[in-house]
């Protein structure tokens, strides 16, 4: 049974809108690097063609872009790397077993040594192993053109292609700003470890080719939260709700919007129709982004663009059905508090409306997440 185990699949289950992404991707970035830059016929005159190793590059780029056998170090200089590797084997050995092998095992050698592993340069370096009338011709201008400038086109290609489709790539690096654009990192991340101990866990479990360190981080932090969701207790939503709530209608006037947020001292105000269903929420922070928006266009500093388009306002009517969130995410009474720590701890949500058949019968903040945390604490430390 358990050798059987051992034979299913080892990834997690993607869904069919991943696997879609990333194979329009490879179709993308082979398909634009064939067109406009390499022929897929062998032109041994410039080198500019279509190698097989492309193919498996492409796979890395595309569809597993977070693995650091995928960063554009690994991918470049090992491949260009593997190729010098073999085309000297390809020169020096004549038997063809022999090249072959030794050409492939010197390039793994080589690529690791130059922390540049990427699994398809032992393809590479195969491939010029097995066509020596080609290296006869290009000679070390194999690892120049194709294999340099084609890896380094599927790698800007996969870059602009990671942008427009949501995904990060190249690959995060340890101390990356937070997503405040402050020198802080983001809230999940911040665990105490440095960089060399993150690594030092890598290594101890010879993990440094399958994760970077800064998705360890994410990883640990994300464990973390969720272990925290254990020690929280029974608590739910509808225990740590605010319930007597001030909302507003859709057709509210961004100059109101601003006495309640004055008034009030909120962060954010649920949007509700005539019978309280639901609608959406606004943020303080949406008020600023209209300010923001109107500085920019006109050069005015924030204050006065936010008096202004208050004014505006006034005369051009900017509701709150204008500015409202609909996207964000909601609870039910039902929701443990667990549930709703990875809501708000990458401080992009500062309420949790609580829904109940459509209407909103309470919000969550998180200053009564914290309230609630910090009493689950002291009860357990009572203990």
């Amino acid at each position: 049974m358990h050798i059987l185990k051992s034979l299913s699949p080892a990834v997690a289950r993607v869904s069919g809108i991943e696997a879609m992404r990333a194979g329009l991707g490879a179709l993308i970035g082979l398909g634009v690097t064939g067109l406009f830059l390499l022929s897929p016929q062998i032109d041994t005159e410039l080198g500019l063609y279509l190698v097989a190793p492309f193919g498996a590059s492409s796979v890395l780029l595309f569809a597993v872009p977070n693995s650091p056998l995928a960063q554009p170090w690994s991918a470049i200089v090992g491949n260009t790397v593997a190729a010098i590797v073999g085309v000297a084997v390809c020169l020096l050995v004549l038997d063809p077993v022999l090249r072959i092998a030794l050409a492939v095992g010197l390039a793994v050698t080589a690529t690791i040594l130059c922390r540049a592993i990427h699994p398809p340069a032992g393809a590479v370096a195969m491939t010029a192993a097995m066509s020596p009338d080609a290296i006869a011709d290009l000679g070390f201008r194999f690892a120049l053109a194709p294999i340099a400038i084609g890896t380094a086109a599927l790698v800007l290609l996969a870059t602009i292609y990671a942008r427009l489709t949501g995904r990060r790539y190249p690959f995060r690096q340890f101390d990356d700003p937070g997503n405040h654009a402050t020198e802080d990192r983001n809230p999940t991340e911040r665990l105490g470890l440095s960089e060399e101990e993150l690594m030092s866990i890598l290594e101890r479990y010879s993990q440094s080719f399958n994760i970077g360190v800064e998705d360890l981080a994410r990883l640990i932090g994300a464990a973390e939260l969720q272990a925290a969701t254990h020690s929280s207790g029974p608590l739910t939503a509808k225990d740590i709700m605010s319930s007597n709530l001030v909302t507003v209608d859709p057709r509210t006037a961004l100059s109101d919007l601003a006495d309640l947020f004055r008034r009030h001292r909120f962060t954010s105000l649920p949007v509700v129709g005539s019978d309280q269903t639901f609608l959406g929420v606004i943020f303080q922070m949406h008020l600023i982004n209209q300010a923001r928006a109107d500085a920019l266009r006109l050069d005015r500093g924030y204050a006065a663009a936010l008096r202004r388009l208050l004014d505006r306002g006034r005369e051009i009517p900017i509701t709150a059905g204008d500015i409202m969130s609909v996207a964000g995410p909601r609870a039910t009474t039902n929701t443990p508090i667990g549930a709703l720590l990875p809501m708000m701890a990458d401080g992009d949500t500062d309420a949790v409306p609580v829904i109940e058949y459509r209407k909103i019968v309470g919000i969550v903040t998180r200053t009564d997440l914290i309230a609630a945390l910090a009493r689950s604490a002291a009860r357990g430390g009572g203990a």
